[in-house]
């Protein structure tokens, strides 16, 4: 009878889960789709984004990597489910609003503190919801949700914003997310180089039909204006700096 020698793994299933005192995926507690993705949200959290594989998360499910391929086709559409489902956590945050009630630098606020709770709360992952490729050019991360940019947009003209300045302020929001929470995660340990990134979607833009704003200022959000932007942003920063020292001098 062969040994088994320390680097092998024997075969996983749900006898050696309960024995090693794991769930077991079961007709009370069957494996699906959203059990994958949950699990795979606890793993990166617990252990960061490089570790994660099929077969580990298998194996943390108490089942051969094989039954998870029955739900997600591989690991890409696995990180793609996981950005998914972060992202729609901002939408159940019970502060957020879908329309500003109180002004729009509340509603654009209440949207950044959302984004910024998330992060917190999935610092590995919000790297990954930064660098994941987008489904179309106008989507910025880490509001890469076409749901939340037509409530961007459409929040700021219902408070007098032309079509011009909420493209701008979109552009301007989304940069200062993207910097402030990828150095706010970084200092928790979070890895935010390079990142194992999966192939862009292929094919055609996504349907815009249920995102009007979306679809008229479509051409507008996809512009580059990272430069100007970029001198605009550190303009208003060493402006914000000499008023500062001025105040000190004084």
């Amino acid at each position: 009878m062969p040994l088994i020698g320390p680097d092998d793994q024997p075969s996983l299933d749900a006898d050696t889960a309960v024995v090693d005192g794991r769930e077991v995926p079961s007709e009370r507690v069957p494996l699906d789709r959203s059990r994958i993705v949950a699990a795979g949200i606890d793993y990166v959290d617990s252990h960061g984004l490089t570790g994660l594989t099929m077969r580990r998360l298998g194996a943390d499910l108490g089942v051969e990597a094989m039954s998870l391929y029955r739900y997600i086709s591989g690991r890409d559409e696995l990180l793609a489910a996981i950005v998914e489902h972060v992202i729609a956590e901002v939408e159940q945050d019970p502060d957020m609003v879908v329309a500003p009630e109180h002004g729009w630098q509340d509603f654009v606020q209440r949207l950044a503190h959302g984004f910024r709770r998330v992060a917190l709360a999935h610092p590995h992952i919000f790297p990954l919801v930064a660098s994941h490729p987008t489904e179309a050019p106008w989507i910025r991360p880490p509001v890469r949700s076409l749901k939340f940019v037509e409530l961007f947009l459409d929040g700021l003209h219902r408070e007098g914003f032309s079509d011009e300045m909420a493209v701008a302020a979109y552009r301007a929001f989304t940069s200062f997310l993207l910097g402030h929470l990828l150095l706010e995660v970084s200092t928790m340990g979070a890895a935010v180089g390079p990142m194992d990134l999966v192939d862009p979607p292929s094919g055609s833009t996504p349907g815009l039909d249920n995102y009007p704003n979306v679809a008229r200022l479509s051409d507008a959000l996809s512009e580059d204006h990272s430069v100007t932007e970029f001198e605009e942003s550190l303009e208003q920063l060493l402006d914000r700096l000499a008023e500062v020292l001025a105040a000190t001098d004084g």
